[in-house]
């Protein structure tokens, strides 16, 4: 019998798509379904991005450079210094999506039976990355009561072993919300430093901020650290350019990138179009931005208010990203929203959550938790969550 790699049996399900079967079948069965299991958002891309693919006059697609254009480079650059991160197109290195730039940043930085260190819960992708590079997950326990912030140095510190390469978080985060403090990242820093190991920081989210009294801190920000940090980013959430799958890993750290390079070669070159419309993108108007933002504010607030009129649901505050956590008054969240998709529904139609069990990689936590996405309009998130809350009543009785 034909044998496949020993990897498969530690590569898991998305909990953010392993439920997508019972959603296709509800649909035939002529059940509207509202995704909010998935980051995809809703709101239109930047008219530049999609007028500069339509438009263009290209007659051949060739080939780009391996660490993508150095117009596209550039163009980071100037939107990072906005962000107060001074950083040359050497620095970065473009990837298809975040994605890559996370597999190819955890294939530089360890070797097969090496280990990073996650606060959890964390993205789910994060531990398919891990495994598909043969690398072992320390978990960091966050608390849903505590609303996901870090415990103290010395905890993190005694995850720490001579087999531990990285600190890997993101920030916002995905799934949380939770935005890490300028305190936080410092102690990050220091334990990073002490103990000559990287620091990762998944920056996707950074515009969305919730809270005019917060800010967003870059790990790029923190010149001392400088050799031990990277940033992965991406236009995905952004610019709504999921579908570009144009992401980017950037660092001070000139061997860490020369690395880098061999693997983005691999693969050639990052696609043109994407290039083109995601350049297009960073040269947008500001004020696209800063709707965009408006907006997913807009959406957390409706989300949070109406979650927290279903007697027994609990859910977190998020201070960026377009996510939160609910506890459910369930047994086995997974359970319950399968069957939201299979045996419900309220005037013919019926929501789609990500189970949050999927976000650790303890067996057991999470287990009466889902991820909501706040990605569709205010009153499809208000429909959604009646769903939620009659769902919630006729399963319970059932039980």
């Amino acid at each position: 019998m034909l044998k496949l790699s020993l990897k498969d049996k530690k590569l898991v399900e998305s909990p953010i798509r392993k439920l997508i079967p019972y959603a296709n079948i509800a649909k035939q069965n002529g059940v509207n379904v509202l995704h909010l299991n998935i980051g995809q958002p809703d709101i239109d891309s930047p008219v530049e991005s999609m007028e500069i693919v339509k438009n263009n006059t290209l007659k051949l697609l060739p080939y780009g450079p391996s660490e993508g254009s150095i117009s596209y480079r550039e163009a980071l650059c100037r939107y990072y210094k906005q962000n107060k991160i001074n950083v040359t197109p050497e620095n970065i290195i473009v990837t298809t999506g975040a994605s890559e730039a996370l597999a190819i940043t955890l294939n530089c930085v360890c070797d097969p039976g090496d280990q990073i260190i996650i606060p959890e819960p964390f993205y789910a992708n994060y531990s398919g990355f891990a495994s598909a590079a043969s690398i072992e997950i320390v978990p960091i326990k966050l608390f849903f009561e505590d609303n996901f912030k870090l415990p103290s140095s010395e905890d993190i510190e005694s995850k720490i072993t001579a087999k531990t390469k990285a600190i890997l978080i993101c920030n916002p985060s995905n799934p949380t919300g939770y935005l890490y403090t300028k305190q936080e990242l410092e102690v990050l820093g220091k334990i990073a430093l002490k103990n000559d190991v990287f620091i990762i920081v998944d920056e996707v989210y950074r515009e969305f901020i919730h809270d005019d009294k917060q800010k967003h801190y870059s790990i790029l920000e923190f010149e001392k650290i400088a050799k031990n940090s990277i940033m992965i980013d991406s236009v995905s959430k952004r610019y709504s350019l999921c579908g570009a799958r144009v992401g980017c890993m950037v660092s001070k750290n000139k061997n860490l990138i020369s690395t880098a390079l061999k693997f983005a070669q691999l693969r050639l070159s990052p696609p043109t179009y994407a290039l083109m419309a995601s350049e297009a993108a960073l040269n947008a108007s500001k004020s696209y931005v800063a709707k965009v933002k408006k907006e997913y504010t807009l959406r957390r607030n409706v989300l949070i208010d109406a979650i927290k009129k279903i007697d027994g649901v609990k859910v977190s505050k998020p201070k960026g990203a377009f996510y939160c956590i609910a506890e459910l008054p369930v047994e086995n969240a997974e359970n319950f929203s399968r069957w939201l998709l299979t045996d419900f529904s309220f005037e013919n139609e019926t929501a789609m959550f990500a189970p949050a069990s999927g976000f650790y990689s303890t067996p057991g936590y999470g287990k009466n938790q889902i991820r909501i996405g706040f990605v569709l309009n205010t009153n499809k998130i208000i429909r959604a969550i009646k769903i939620l809350e009659k769902g919630l009543s006729k399963y319970n009785n059932l039980r």
